[in-house]
């Protein structure tokens, strides 16, 4: 009864996944309108949202969804929201995100030059040394790149969870004000 007359192509599924099919404005708004459906406190979602974009500049790829969840729950925030805003961190934004928490972590340790790093070559030792338990690599190949990405994610961390923050509250402020649920 519900189901579509044509079922979409793969390439028509794809293209809704880049681009929404209803545009930008509206798939906003409707993200909003399901936040707000979630029972708690704008604070409380919004920390929840905030928690979860935060950690997605961290360098721990593979314990998002729980890194955010912990932090949720320590702020009292939302914990499905956390999960929502690690979408946050995609195969669109990961490259970017990755380059630019390692080269200002390696700014702020003070190290100097340039340095090619192949983040492929960095989790395939990482995972190779948790599957096997041999961290005898983990030094040599890992380390040098893992601990400036993690002293870097720092002020990402800081300023992506304060913009999140503020920016989700209030939009979820302004759709329950307009649906008569005045709630802080």
């Amino acid at each position: 009864m519900f189901k579509r007359k044509q079922k979409p192509t793969f390439l028509q599924r794809l293209k809704s996944y880049v681009w929404p099919t209803i545009g930008w404005k509206k798939y906003v708004k409707y993200l909003g309108l399901r936040l707000s459906r979630l029972g708690n406190s704008p604070r409380a979602i919004a920390a929840g949202v905030a928690c979860g974009v935060a950690v997605s500049f961290t360098p721990f790829v593979g314990l998002h969804f729980v890194l955010a969840a912990i932090t949720a729950f320590l702020c009292r925030g939302n914990v499905l929201a956390s999960a929502l805003g690690t979408a946050m961190g995609n195969p669109w934004t990961f490259p970017i995100i990755w380059v630019s928490v390692f080269y200002t972590g390696r700014w702020f340790l003070g190290y100097d030059g340039t340095m090619n790093v192949s983040f492929l070559h960095v989790f395939e030792k990482s995972m190779h040394a948790v599957i096997s338990f041999d961290f005898s690599g983990f030094a040599s190949d890992v380390w040098p790149v893992f601990f400036p990405m993690l002293v870097g994610c720092i002020p990402y961390y800081i300023v992506a969870w304060i913009v999140t923050y503020y920016l989700v509250k209030n939009g979820l402020l302004k759709i329950m004000n307009k649906k008569g649920k005045v709630s802080k």
